[in-house]
């Protein structure tokens, strides 16, 4: 009983009624960064919305959809002051001259294109990942943001949180020894919740299990190995029956060049697993650690211990503070770097490319100073 209360307290913290930041006073003296939501996705809403609730230096603005009625109802909600729609929505409100923040949950496929409008309108962008349908795209959005010296983040919302910075500590600290192999799964049953019409499963909106889910447990492997893979042994993609570009799961096998292999297998659940010389270490639910987590160290030899990183923040939270740091000049506790999201983006395009499916298309957008 007291496990399922605990349960409910940290949800309840988290996603209902996040704590304000301790010893924090509203700054009167600057206004706070205005966010502009472009489309009323599913994952707005407790991916930032919240969060941003909970933040004295940021104020939810505006949001756009192509559905106007969408976007009056979805702004109505949760405490927008203005919405826009129809063909020409996204950009009125990157028009709009009071938004300073803008949150590009858009399909894969559209991140590209409104992620560098809104970087040539001027505005910091918090772009949900994966970054783009390829690396090419990543490399050029990152370079227009550093040419406009404005805040491009790639939402990791894993990599902000201190359990996972625990997990990456204990194994930098040498207790375990050097890694040996990295085991990430991640995976949702199929209970019927996707339909054939969801945008994961349109080829040409960059759907696919490994734009989807597969993001997460190959940037931790990343993460955790302190390094980038050095090749792709085999990948072997799950095709989808209604388009076979699609895949619908995905099992890949990774080298990495120091100090041995790490693997990236089919996933049956969320976990993330390191084989050192002198023991292991594994954490359960490394993508929403709040809920619930367990950080699981096994010394070769010696006693097994089980940790947690009780915080009451949520992931999303931790990122946007550290996305507003970043904007305000301030340090943020951790980033998630140009370098970070390039190289992630180009190991998805060569597993692809191993399991023969290929990349994602590229956007036919042109922007002006894109080349």
């Amino acid at each position: 009983m007291s496990s399922v209360f605990g349960v409910f307290k940290r949800v309840y913290a988290a996603f209902i009624s996040p704590p304000r930041p301790p010893n924090v006073e509203d700054n009167n003296a600057s206004p706070p960064l205005r966010i502009g939501i472009l489309g009323a996705a599913a994952i707005a809403p407790p991916a930032l919305v919240l969060p941003a609730k909970s933040h004295p230096e940021v104020e939810l603005y505006a949001i756009a959809a192509r559905n106007i009625s969408r976007a009056e109802n979805f702004a109505k909600k949760h405490g927008f002051k203005k919405w826009y729609g129809g063909k020409d929505g996204y950009q009125v409100l990157l028009n709009d001259p009071a938004i300073d923040i803008v949150y590009n949950p858009l399909p894969n496929g559209l991140h590209y294109e409104w992620t560098m409008k809104a970087l040539a309108a001027g505005k910091h962008v918090l772009l949900e990942k994966p970054s783009g349908n390829t690396a090419e795209e990543t490399r050029r959005m990152f370079s227009l943001a550093d040419q406009k010296g404005l805040v491009l983040l790639e939402a990791f919302h894993y990599r902000f949180h201190p359990a996972i910075q625990r997990v990456r500590a204990i194994i930098d600290s040498g207790e375990l020894g050097a890694i040996k192999e990295v085991n990430a799964t991640l995976a949702f049953p199929n209970l019927g919740l996707i339909g054939n019409n969801d945008i994961r499963m349109n080829y040409d909106l960059g759907g696919g299990a490994m734009m989807d889910c597969g993001c997460y447990p190959l940037s931790c492997v990343r993460y955790l190995a302190f390094d980038n893979p050095s090749a792709v042994i085999s990948a072997t993609a799950v095709r989808y029956p209604r388009d076979p570009r699609i895949d619908t799961g995905t099992t890949a096998k990774l080298t990495f060049a120091s100090p041995t292999p790490g693997f990236l297998p089919r996933w049956p659940e969320i976990s993330v697993r390191a084989i050192c010389e002198r023991g292991s270490i594994e954490m359960f639910n490394f993508v929403m650690p709040v809920i619930y987590h367990s950080i699981t160290v096994a010394p070769d030899g010696g006693v097994t211990r089980t940790e947690k990183a009780e915080e009451w923040w949520s992931t999303y939270r931790y990122q946007l503070e550290a996305f507003v740091d970043k904007i305000k000049g301030r340090t943020p506790q951790t980033w998630m770097s140009a370098e970070d999201s390039i190289a992630n983006m180009e190991w998805v395009e060569k597993i692809y490319e191993e399991s023969g499916l290929g990349s994602r298309p590229q956007s036919t957008y042109v922007h002006p100073t894109a080349s």
